[in-house]
């Protein structure tokens, strides 16, 4: 029943993660973006205000104190465009930097560094009228509405509070100056603007929260979704599960093959299992011509007793042999007096003549 209805009961796996990215699916509060820059514009003008304000004030009050421009020229012209253009960068920058710096930061922080050309091309759904009008009339849109209207209470309320705080200062406006009123009033609109950036961002930090909540929501995957991902990525299961058992049917018959022809198995005493072959007539040093772990092992030990290949036990060279030696490779210099030990033990089991310990090639 649960996979009828298509429950997204499994976590989304690496590869859906990301597919989705590069489609642009990631979790990212808007709201989050713009209060951060609200909140980073008004507290960068409640510091570096006052110093763009004094150099506005001086450049005016030199340019309406020093006379009327009596001859106007070219060079006059440049010369005032200049010194305007130096002003509104210097007033300018410093605010404009620090928005571009937590702009970049903000979003960095929630999405990664992000690069989607195919997001630049028209789509024309997206300005389909047909699509925009379900989209205006459904019920994502009255809830965007209904928060829209929570977050307009939200800054009525805070700037509300704000100012009744501050009723018995504006009581007194009437006895300042002209220039003491025009500061106090940028001061009181600044604190209270940073006061409602505040209560913003802690608004967008919730809604960052649950977009977060709704994407790995949404990323989960239903039983069906998980088969073709795997088909996707690992091929057929069915095929996959065939070619196994080929494969391993190709070691059983290699070491069928391999096995009876060995002079001995050399165990660990279970887990690992290294069959060894010398000829010193016509090999420079012994060679493993099967191993295996496991089930493999099992059936190494159980091919040698039917083979009547002797088994001995040494854990440590068998555990070398099966790490360092891969099939039909000679056994490395530094296990020949431990490989012709062995050896030697077989041979002398079977009634046979030791072979001569192989000798490393100079």
């Amino acid at each position: 029943m649960a996979e009828q209805f298509g429950d997204k009961k499994y976590d989304a796996t690496p590869f859906r993660r990301q597919k989705a990215r590069q489609e642009g699916q990631v979790a990212k509060s808007q709201d989050l973006s713009s209060v951060a820059l609200l909140f980073a514009g008004v507290s960068a003008l409640l510091f570096l205000g006052q110093t763009a304000a004094n150099q506005v004030q001086n450049f005016t009050t030199l340019h309406l104190t020093e006379g009327a421009w009596t001859i106007v020229n070219a060079e006059l012209v440049i010369n005032q465009a200049v010194k305007l253009m130096y002003l509104i960068a210097v007033v300018l920058l410093p605010l404009l930097s620090i928005l571009f710096v937590v702009a970049l930061l903000i979003n960095v922080m929630q999405t990664g560094f992000l690069f989607l050309p195919q997001k630049l091309t028209l789509d024309f759904k997206k300005v389909n009228p047909i699509q925009g009008l379900k989209r205006l009339f459904s019920i994502q849109s009255v809830v965007r509405l209904l928060l829209g209207l929570f977050k307009v209470g939200v800054v009525v309320g805070v700037a509300g509070v704000s100012l009744y705080l501050e009723a018995d200062q504006i009581m007194t406006v009437s006895s300042m100056t002209v220039p003491q009123i025009a500061a106090y009033l940028a001061q009181i609109t600044l604190w209270t603007s940073l006061k409602i950036a505040a209560a913003l961002l802690l608004l967008a930090l919730l809604d960052y929260l649950f977009q977060k909540w709704k994407y790995e929501q949404d990323l989960r995957m239903t039983e069906q979704e998980m088969r073709e991902e795997i088909k996707q990525t690992q091929g057929d299961p069915q095929l996959a599960s065939r070619r196994r058992a080929v494969q391993r049917q190709l070691v059983m018959n290699r070491i069928s093959n391999s096995v009876p022809d060995a002079d001995v198995v050399v165990t660990n005493p279970t887990e690992l299992a290294v069959a060894l072959k010398y000829d010193p007539e016509s090999m420079t040093a012994p060679v493993v011509v099967a191993k295996g772990a496991g089930t493999l092992a099992q059936r190494i030990r159980r091919l040698a007793l039917e083979s009547h290949i002797p088994i001995v036990e040494r854990k440590e060279l068998a555990r070398s042999l099966y790490k360092e030696v891969e099939l039909n490779q000679e056994v490395p210099s530094s296990s020949y007096a431990a490989v012709a030990e062995v050896l030697k033990y077989v041979y002398e089991l079977q009634g046979r003549p030791a072979p001569v310990a192989p000798q490393k090639a100079a």
